[in-house]
């Protein structure tokens, strides 16, 4: 009886966890911009870590150096492609005036 018992529940389990639902709704959509407004988020948020450990005696200094102008120029690319991509979608808008 036992063993029963387990093969149901097991089965039932399988069931629940591989069955796929009737209706599957789909994500947001990302557009180029909103994952690089994403990514500026993360770069600003690995600085201010870098920074954080650099400053409780973590990391050595020449490494601090590295990885904050990695970061740094990261940003700055980041920032530009943004910019870039903004004032392409601010130009058609500009034109219908």
């Amino acid at each position: 009886m036992m063993i029963a018992a387990c093969v149901l529940m097991t089965a039932a389990l399988c069931f629940y966890i591989f069955s796929l639902p009737s209706q599957v709704e789909a994500g947001e959509e990302k557009t180029r911009l909103t994952f690089l407004r994403e990514r500026k988020e993360t770069v600003y948020e690995n600085l201010r870590d870098l920074n954080f450990e650099f400053k409780a005696g973590k990391l050595p200094e020449a490494d601090y150096e590295g990885m904050r102008a990695s970061l740094e120029d990261e940003a700055a690319a980041l920032l530009g492609e943004i910019e870039a991509l903004e004032s392409l979608s601010a130009l058609p808008q500009a034109v219908r005036r």
